[in-house]
């Protein structure tokens, strides 16, 4: 493989980087949290963050030109968040519409869903989450319980969707719900599209072990949702929500450096005593922190296989994945070291007076979980592995 990029990509990088450096918001200060928007006033500020990043061309640039992105190729997709990362740029706030919505309507919208539809999502205009999990069923999405009634020119839906990241924001959800009860599981499914503000919807936060807001559980009570806003076929809803799914486990499993987590270990094991010296001086320690580091570079190059095989126009393999529960595994075990290192000091929450690195090593390590759990749990990831990779037989 050769690592190195065309003259053209390089130019591509440094046009970017350059508008980056001229525009990037200089009141943000981003110390590499993810927090959640808890608040209308931080959401409403990333959201022009996003509009600006719009209006000069550079969000959904992975979208062909007719739907407004720039038709970037997969290289420049990679250098393209290469450099949002580099620069610790704000996060966007229409992440489900950018990276999975928008595509899935693409595909499966008619012509009036994606006139309607996709030309707000760019600009934030519409904000969008997507109703999937619910809280008998989450890793089997198939088994969904949410009925959807046909009543003619509408649908009556009634259910509840749980862990819905962003519904407190959103303007609209997808909707993947039963609309023929006796039909096997994976064919009687529909896939909706749902005003977040019709009658019957109500919004509940979950508070996440580190006091964030970003999940929620929407529960449905006869909502009429219009027959124009099915995608796809009536009872055809699993072949769109695997579209979906497509998009969400291909950016859960390819985008994050786990080099930047070492490499801020690196630094916290270098700033903590351990008997009386830099932790970093202990051989247990750097040689704990190298096994995070050779896996760091594993992921890395696995994310490059995958990039391959997309660049060759090859089928999506086993990379995904595995980059997703190799990520997010590796992730955790970063952050439980992290609390090993800081000792007493790993009890101070996040900001607070005298925290080392204001808090943010025990805000990671409470946040850590979630990503085990978000598309598709890791318990789920092995058994993909194992059964359609290994070839080995079911459980």
């Amino acid at each position: 493989m050769d690592f190195k990029f065309s003259e053209e990509d390089e130019a591509f990088r440094l046009e970017f980087r350059g508008w980056l450096e001229k525009n990037m918001p200089r009141d943000w200060r981003d110390d590499g949290e993810m927090h959640d928007p808890d608040t209308k006033e931080e959401f409403e500020r990333r959201r022009a963050w996003h509009r600006k990043l719009a209006d000069n061309g550079w969000m959904c640039i992975h979208w062909p030109t007719e739907y407004g992105g720039r038709g970037a190729s997969l290289i420049q997709q990679v250098i393209y968040h290469e450099e949002l990362d580099r620069a610790k740029a704000p996060p966007v706030v229409n992440f489900q519409g950018i990276a999975r919505v928008g595509p899935t309507l693409m595909q499966w919208g008619t012509p009036e869903q994606k006139q309607r539809y996709i030309p707000k999502i760019p600009p934030a205009e519409e904000i969008w989450c997507q109703g999937l999990s619910e809280p008998n069923h989450g890793s089997d999405l198939a088994a969904v319980e949410t009925r959807a009634v046909d009543c003619g020119d509408h649908f009556l839906v009634n259910g509840s969707k749980v862990w819905t990241s962003n519904a407190h924001h959103a303007d609209f959800s997808t909707l993947l719900c039963r609309t023929d009860p006796d039909a096997p599981k994976h064919r009687g499914l529909s896939y909706l599209l749902v005003d977040m503000k019709s009658p019957g919807i109500v919004v509940r936060p979950l508070i996440q072990i580190s006091g964030e807001h970003g999940f929620n559980q929407v529960f449905f009570e006869d909502v009429q949702v219009p027959m124009a806003n099915l995608v796809g076929q009536k009872n055809q809803g699993w072949m769109v929500a695997m579209t979906n799914m497509m998009f969400e486990r291909t950016i859960h499993g390819g985008r994050t450096d786990m080099m930047v987590e070492v490499r801020q270990l690196i630094n916290l094991a270098k700033q903590m005593d351990r008997n009386g010296r830099p932790a970093w001086d202990d051989g247990y320690v750097r040689q704990s922190i190298a096994r995070f580091a050779c896996e760091a570079s594993a992921l890395k190059y696995t994310s490059m296989r995958q990039l391959t095989r997309q660049l060759q126009g090859l089928p999506p393999g086993p990379e995904g994945s595995m980059m997703k529960l190799g990520t997010t595994d590796l992730n955790l075990r970063i952050q439980t070291f992290a609390m090993e290192l800081l000792g007493p000091y790993s009890q101070f929450e996040y900001q607070a007076a005298g925290a080392m690195d204001r808090g943010k090593w025990s805000h990671r390590m409470l946040s850590a979980r979630r990503g085990t759990i978000a598309a598709g749990t890791n318990e789920i990831q092995h058994n993909i592995i194992g059964e359609r990779v290994l070839g080995l037989p079911k459980g």
